[in-house]
């Protein structure tokens, strides 16, 4: 369940992730995030290089922001302050959008196996999550819907900042069993952890017990969230292709060409698709045998 990798992530430019890389990085993870119990999760310690987790944390804004929500509703989130990326300095918010880029996603994918995963530019429940002493969070499964992007949440990303945490400070993440009946996991904050995990319907998780930390020291963690789009949108929005018009001033040549493609745009709307294939086999045929006669 506990993994030692490290992504391969440069700073010398700014902070960089070859996308093939982080593909083969998800690759060699990903039988033990598919088959883990009680649902698909990993922990993946020494996760970030150390000279990019530490810049973060000391980079993590203390004061409060101007969009910090406070959460103080009992079971479902005492003495939490989450923090939006945007009211964060010019760092801060370029590893958030870090977190966002296509490497990340790729990584994402192939540790999953979950295809086309689209980040949040809203960070919608994401951020940064700061909880002091006595603070909890209840065991529960996530939000399905992102009511803001309308799409359907698929993973959660914790990374977790506490340097010197210790067990009796409990804020332990639980990952509980599908019908709620046995803890599964304990998982502790600890610094430079990252444990990811799908946000299916019975993914309960949470830390429930109150922190018993000192007055000075916090919990924190950075959170991330990435959905997919349902593939109804086929039924509500026609998917041709570009559609070029032309000028009334165009050529003869220019508007022929243009009406093979919008012909082509609409054929391929209206026929099946098996259908659509054939008929672009011999066109594309048919071009390439006219291009040897006129050669």
């Amino acid at each position: 369940m506990f993994h030692q990798a490290t992504l391969p992530i440069t700073m010398e430019d700014g902070v960089y992730l070859n996308a093939k890389e982080a593909k083969q990085f998800g690759e060699n993870l990903s039988g033990g995030y598919c088959f883990a119990e009680p649902f698909p999760h990993i922990v993946i310690d020494n996760f970030l290089p150390e000279a990019l987790i530490n810049k973060i944390i000391d980079n993590f804004p203390t004061e409060g922001l101007q969009g910090d929500v406070v959460f103080n509703g009992g079971y479902a989130g005492l003495h939490k302050r989450q923090i939006m990326p945007a009211d964060c300095n010019g760092f801060i918010r370029e590893v958030f959008g870090f977190f966002n880029s296509h490497a990340i996603v790729e990584f994402l994918q192939s540790l999953t196996t979950i295809p086309s995963l689209i980040p949040d530019p809203y960070f919608v429940g994401g951020g940064f999550h700061e909880t002091t002493v006595g603070g909890k969070l209840g065991i529960h499964a996530d939000f399905r819907i992102n009511d803001t992007l309308h799409l359907n949440r698929r993973l959660n990303v914790i990374i977790y900042l506490n340097k010197d945490w210790k067990d009796e400070y409990g804020g332990h993440l639980e990952l509980w069993d599908k019908k709620m009946q046995g803890k599964v996991h304990t998982i502790a904050p600890v610094y430079n952890r990252c444990v990811i995990f799908n946000t299916d319907a019975d993914s309960f998780h949470g830390h429930p017990d109150p922190l018993t930390c000192p007055e000075n020291v916090k919990r924190r963690s950075l959170a991330l969230y990435y959905y997919t789009a349902s593939k109804r949108i086929y039924e509500d929005t026609v998917a041709h292709s570009t559609m070029y018009k032309a000028r009334p001033d165009d050529d003869a040549a220019t508007r022929k060409e243009v009406r093979e493609m919008v012909f082509d745009n609409y054929l391929r709307d209206l026929t099946p698709p098996i259908f659509y294939r054939i008929f672009r086999r011999v066109k594309d045929k048919f071009r390439r045998e006219k291009s040897k006669i006129s050669y």
